[in-house]
């Protein structure tokens, strides 16, 4: 049985957790969103802001509404790959 997702806000590692779980719902890397934040915020600092705190109130809401969206997913993810035999014909071909 899959256990609940932590909560994002109560992390140590994150800020409201709205970088990590933009990252996690559309499938990159947060980092690249946590790059991206103090580049914004130098050009343009109160929209990266008001940007920023309704991307964290859409998450808050999809949060709430959906709270484990992902367990399939995490359970397809950790299923056994199977052999691939095609492997075996390559060596044999390159021989």
């Amino acid at each position: 049985m899959p256990t609940a997702q932590p909560s994002l806000i109560a992390r140590d590692d994150t800020f409201f957790g709205v970088c990590q779980a933009i990252g996690d719902d559309f499938g990159f890397n947060p980092i690249w969103l946590r790059l991206a934040l103090p580049l914004l915020l130098f050009f343009n600092p109160v929209v990266t802001l008001a940007g920023y705190a309704a991307a964290g109130a859409v998450v808050f809401v999809s949060r709430w509404v959906y709270p484990e969206p992902r367990q399939a997913a995490d359970v397809e993810a950790h299923a056994e790959p199977e052999p691939v035999e095609a492997e075996q014909d390559w060596v044999r071909l390159a021989a």
